[in-house]
């Protein structure tokens, strides 16, 4: 690269290799390498180690939720439906990634569990404006998640037709009064 390097252009190969090789990948050495240059522009834009580390799991919290409820309350079509779509038809390497990342290190873990209560606030505030009661809503945003979280996790592909299919009864599922 001829260019000088960003701090973004760190993050973003940072989340490139977490995803595609997990959280080992995420040091200054095999990152510089696969971007062929020094290790010396690493450390020009992070202190160390862990403030890279803070700076990925900040843009991953940023992409994994933020983003998508932007984008969700952005779109035309119904919110809860929309969300379906895009959590359920993303490819989630990198959730897993972090996921993995998040049994072995405690700064990893408050993330998780940080986006997790803010998908959760958001899937209940979108149930709650079908006419779901306080508990219900809460209830159901609950299971909502944990199939999400069981999907992630799985890795299984599943076929768009049967996906939407699947979708559409779990919509059904959760908005049924």
């Amino acid at each position: 690269m001829t260019e000088q390097l960003s701090a973004d252009d760190w993050i973003k190969q940072g989340l490139k290799a977490l995803g595609k090789s997990g959280f080992t990948a995420l040091k200054a050495d095999p990152l510089a390498k696969a971007m062929g240059v020094s290790r010396g522009s690493f450390y020009w834009h992070f202190a160390d180690l862990g403030a890279f580390h803070a700076a990925v799991l900040k843009r991953w919290r940023e992409i994994a939720a933020e983003q998508i409820i932007a984008d969700v309350e952005a779109d035309s079509d119904e919110p809860l439906k929309s969300l379906l779509r895009r959590s359920f038809g993303a490819r989630l390497d990198l959730e897993r990634a972090v996921r993995n990342w998040a049994a072995f290190d405690p700064a990893a873990q408050a993330a998780v569990r940080a986006i997790d209560r803010r998908r959760l606030d958001y899937i209940e505030a979108l149930l709650a404006k079908r006419g779901l009661a306080p508990a219900m809503a809460e209830a159901r945003a609950q299971i909502l998640y944990w199939t999400f979280l069981g999907f992630a996790l799985s890795g299984t592909p599943m076929p768009a037709a049967r996906l939407n299919i699947q979708l559409g009864e779990l919509l059904r599922m959760v908005s049924a009064s």
